[in-house]
């Protein structure tokens, strides 16, 4: 491996970037956390937790995921397009590549459950996969409409075992399944371990995610470099909560040669609060769950309502080290309409033969129009996940569009 995972000068030793991140939480439960900071520092200095994880990641992952260059959409975009298929890890996303360090931490802190909340239930799955590998129990809680919307999902994390536990109060999506993992967690931190599903929550977690992430980008720097002598111009991936960006972006951040996009949704309108969940373009810093970062904010400073048609991209928070990636300038961010993704989905189906996740499908549409610009240059994007969940879905609201 070119690079070490855990190597990152950032966040500080109390988890900010910084004014963003921190543990906002109740004192019985930073006891927990701390507990938890301290097992992380002591496993990612183990050589033994690293070979153990290195192993996971060939042989039962299937890593390295390769780099593609997707010649038929850089012909017609105008510029060299590149995809690094973490659809094609076991599972179908780059969910696994944390969920395997969580599972082991947990195996580590003598914990007998983890639990989680999904959106698109790719983490779900992730997390379940991991559980049933190192014997854990595992509960995982989704919103109602995303598991009407994410129904393949819901059937293989309970092929896996999982207990998958219907949220029905709000929206019925991830910020409540949030919600609801966060009350189930604090009624008994002692036997479980929340797997947070991305850079998202108190400290450690916004570090501990991305360093489990960063593998994506540390091989895709290699891999690029094998492949044209050279490092990308630019990096494209999709951001909710922001794991997979962050995965594939870390590796890249000191090579200012190279620009990075962060893609969040604008949903139906990006001007009506409740129509996107566009957290860099429209929130301001604030505190939930655990952490402060940008946060889509109603009148009264609470969390506001969101929208996406990707169920794993409707949050209305942002992980912090990517607040403090937007301020410094380091990341720009963009955002892209539920119609461009859908035809970003469909283009890429019909000109490559990859089917990906409408989450991914948003980076790719915001790739269409940066090949587009003038002197460009390369593009790596980050295929973050594979379009199998969203199928049945598609077919049922864009089917007759689309001619399926």
């Amino acid at each position: 491996m070119a690079e070490n995972i855990f190597d990152c000068e950032l966040p500080d030793e109390k988890g900010y970037f910084g004014e963003y991140g921190g543990s906002f939480i109740p004192p019985e439960l930073q006891v927990i956390m701390d507990q938890v900071t301290a097992a992380y520092e002591e496993i990612r200095e183990d050589p033994d937790f690293r070979a153990e994880l290195a192993d996971l990641y060939q042989h039962f992952v299937g890593r390295p995921s390769p780099i593609f260059h997707a010649k038929n959409l850089s012909k017609k975009y105008g510029a060299d397009i590149y995809l690094k298929r973490e659809d094609l890890n076991h599972t179908g996303a780059h969910k696994i590549n944390h969920c395997l360090g969580e599972a082991l931490l947990a195996k580590k802190m003598g914990k007998k459950k983890l639990i989680a909340e999904t959106g698109a239930g790719q983490h779900g799955v992730a997390l379940a996969t991991a559980a049933a590998l190192v014997g854990l129990e595992c509960d995982i809680h989704m919103g109602e409409v995303d598991m009407a919307k994410e129904h393949p999902n819901v059937i293989r994390m309970r092929i896996l075992g999982a207990n998958v536990i219907p949220v029905s109060h709000g929206r019925k999506t991830l910020k409540e399944a949030v919600d609801s993992a966060f009350g189930a967690y604090l009624a008994d931190p002692q036997t479980q371990l929340f797997g947070i599903g991305s850079v998202v929550g108190p400290h450690p977690y916004p570090r501990m995610i991305r360093d489990f992430q960063s593998i994506v980008g540390v091989e895709a720097k290699e891999q690029f470099k094998h492949m044209t002598g050279k490092l990308p111009d630019n990096l494209v991936a999709c951001v909710g909560g922001g794991s997979n960006a962050l995965g594939l972006f870390t590796a890249f951040m000191n090579d200012k040669s190279v620009a990075m996009y962060g893609v969040e949704p604008s949903g139906r309108d990006i001007d009506i609060l409740g129509e996107h969940a566009a957290t860099m373009t429209h929130g301001k810093p604030g505190v939930m769950h655990g952490f402060k970062s940008y946060m889509l904010q109603d009148d009264d400073g609470e969390p506001a309502e969101v929208y996406s048609v990707a169920s794993g991209l409707d949050y209305p928070s942002v992980g912090p080290q990517h607040s403090y990636l937007k301020d410094i300038g380091r990341v720009n961010y963009a955002y892209i309409s539920d119609k461009e993704a859908i035809d970003a989905f469909f283009e890429i189906s019909r000109l490559e033969g990859i089917i990906p996740a409408i989450e991914t499908a948003h980076a790719l549409a915001y790739t269409f129009k940066l090949a587009q610009e003038s002197d460009t240059g390369t593009i790596l994007v980050n295929l973050s996940g594979r379009g199998d969940k969203d199928i049945d879905f598609v077919a049922e609201k864009y089917g007759e569009e689309y001619g399926i």
